[in-house]
């Protein structure tokens, strides 16, 4: 994708219009996933691909044509066309095509130079129903701002709340609203591409919870890594959901991926070791990083006695208040796999502001618009 963004914002540069294709849908085995594109040039380069072969050819034809665009176009085996363009895996896969100008996309620039910059950023397009006044309009969306719009205050409002949503998930994919922004609609189809690198989850502690915390972080869209100094323990193996397993010292690793600029604000930490001569040199650097959720595992006994040993390593209150500790939501978690979801819930309350309370019991909006630390 990132050729196809860098070609498409070249010939934008230049004032040029091109053919942009992108699969928003998929279905069954399709080739490629959503978000995959295909750019068609003003000298009929393509670069990127929408199936892997099967229709770029059809694609490429709609992709040409001045008229009729923009257009969500389904190919599949439920098509009549489906032998003709080739999509024999059995997948079916809605493109979007479009013509892409700087009188169409504007805010072009700007996205690129976010994604550039390593700033997070999403683009929230309405690709259905085609007779639909807000059919092929943009809201772009940055943690702290958007541009462009919908025609519609509350629509705006409700996809600028999910597209953050998605965009700290790493998420890309569809969302349905009413007209006017209505959730439980479905009047509207909006395919929202995430443009950010997926936040990070380190989880310190080769255990059996850390099995399950990596799970479910990769289940919350993180790129999780499980950080032991134990060998015997730390494998991949044992940990099929993570990303990478990694053997050293719980401090001096992420000391090192601090210093290489790999941990940022949307970082979640997760000490699972409850052993002082691991969690308490990890806690020193991890609580003085600007990261978005640190928790650490352990009793009240452990947590008071580790609070006592950070104080003695200097730590000040207020570096302390940032800990989570015992880690996790009162959810009456027994097993890896319910504190799993005490965890995961006590970080998605972080993030957004949640206060951990029963809904039931609760007055005010369930959504939380712009709360929390940061986001992960």
């Amino acid at each position: 994708m990132r050729d196809v963004l860098d070609e498409l914002h070249r010939w934008w540069a230049e004032g040029a219009t091109v053919g942009l294709a992108t699969v928003v849908r998929t279905w069954l085995s399709a080739p490629r996933q959503p978000g995959a594109a295909m750019l068609v040039a003003p000298d009929g380069e393509v670069t990127g691909s929408v199936s892997g072969g099967c229709v770029e050819a059809a694609v490429y034809e709609l992709a040409v044509d001045p008229d009729g665009l923009p257009l969500l176009q389904r190919y599949g085996v439920s098509d009549d066309d489906a032998f003709a363009v080739g999509l024999t895996c059995g997948g079916i896969v809605d493109v979007f095509v479009e013509r892409v100008s700087r009188q169409t996309f504007p805010e072009l620039g700007a996205v690129v130079a976010a994604i550039r910059a390593g700033q997070p950023v999403a683009v929230a397009t309405c690709v259905e129903p085609a007779d639909h006044e807000r059919f092929g309009r943009r809201l772009i969306v940055w943690a702290d701002r958007t541009a462009g719009s919908f025609g519609s205050p509350r629509l705006d409002a409700a996809v600028a709340d999910d597209a953050r949503g998605m965009l700290a998930a790493g998420r890309t994919g569809t969302l349905r609203y009413g007209a006017d922004g209505q959730r439980r609609g479905d009047e509207l189809t909006l395919f929202v591409a995430s443009y950010a690198p997926a936040a990070r989850m380190i989880v310190f502690g080769a255990i059996d919870f850390a099995a399950a915390v990596a799970r479910i972080g990769s289940f919350l869209g993180f790129r999780v890594t499980v950080c032991d100094a134990r060998p015997v323990f730390a494998t991949a193996r044992r940990f099929p959901a993570a990303d990478e397993v990694v053997v050293q010292w719980p401090h001096r690793y992420l000391a090192e991926q601090a210093g290489l600029g790999l941990v940022d604000e949307r970082t979640v930490l997760c000490v699972l070791t409850h052993d002082p001569k691991f969690d308490v040199p990890l806690l020193e650097v991890a609580l003085r990083l600007p990261v978005a959720y640190v928790g650490a595992m352990g009793s009240r006994r452990t947590h008071d006695d580790r609070l006592a040993r950070l104080r003695l390593a200097g730590l000040t209150d207020a570096e302390l208040g940032r800990l989570r500790s015992p880690i996790g939501l009162d959810l009456g978690a027994r097993t890896p796999e319910e504190t799993a979801v005490s965890i995961a819930a006590e970080i998605v309350a972080n993030r957004w502001g949640g206060s951990g309370a029963v809904l039931s019991e609760v007055d005010g909006p369930i959504h939380h618009r712009g709360a929390g630390v940061g986001p992960y």
